[in-house]
């Protein structure tokens, strides 16, 4: 890679990437150092609560369902 290409920030793809492969524990060594000195912490942190409330919501609504169709 070239200097210009080390010196970008992260796009809002890889961040997004980053967070997902953070949250289910496959995240390379690789990719968390590119986060370190590339990333910007308020994008991590943003994107990683956005991801928790739709995964939260979403097994909310999974589990309402379950309890739909058994009748409960």
């Amino acid at each position: 890679m070239s200097d210009e290409q080390d010196d970008k920030p992260l796009g809002l793809g890889q961040t997004l990437q980053s967070v997902l492969a953070a949250a289910f524990g496959v995240q390379s060594g690789k990719n968390r150092a590119r986060d370190f000195t590339h990333g910007k912490p308020s994008h991590f942190i943003f994107l990683g609560i956005v991801f928790t409330a739709v995964f939260a919501l979403l097994l909310f609504g999974l589990v309402k369902l379950v309890l739909h169709l058994a009748g409960i």
